[in-house]
């Protein structure tokens, strides 16, 4: 499961890419905005994809803002979220296998709908790696943050 979300700066995308996760039978939860809203704030929906995605540990979370950063920024508040900006597929890869990131941000102002159509194919088909520094790391994010 994916839950989606994204402010008016995603909101685009967010639309563009629902269309492409059904047509590949990828299951996701659309958690808003549900219409363009051009004064709407990015930390409610991402605290509430961020909820979700903590939830239900099987799920990520695909968030979208103008830049990424701000929606990557609330999401991160979210008790065992580890989200990600990612601009490309070796990012996707990377913070899927070495962070098991379970939230990726992306960008609707840079990113092009064919590009973030090839970042979710990666980000759905890498897992993580399991290696024992990676575990370790996370080990100590958890541990911090009360876990």
């Amino acid at each position: 499961m994916i839950y989606l979300g994204a402010d008016h700066g995603g909101f685009k995308l967010k639309e563009q890419l629902k269309s492409y996760l059904s047509a590949k039978k990828i299951k996701y939860i659309d958690l808003g905005n549900f219409e363009f809203a051009p004064n709407d704030d990015y930390p409610e929906i991402s605290f509430k994809v961020g909820k979700a995605v903590a939830k239900d540990k099987k799920a990520t979370g695909i968030l979208i803002c103008g830049t990424g950063f701000g929606v990557c920024i609330a999401a991160n508040k979210v008790k065992s979220i580890r989200a990600a900006t990612v601009r490309n597929t070796a990012e996707a890869k990377s913070a899927r296998m070495h962070n098991d990131a379970n939230l990726m941000c992306l960008s609707g102002w840079d990113l092009k709908l064919d590009l973030a159509k090839k970042i979710i194919k990666v980000w759905i088909a890498t897992k993580f790696s399991n290696k024992l520094r990676h575990k370790r790391r996370l080990a100590k994010i958890k541990k911090y943050e009360g876990s």
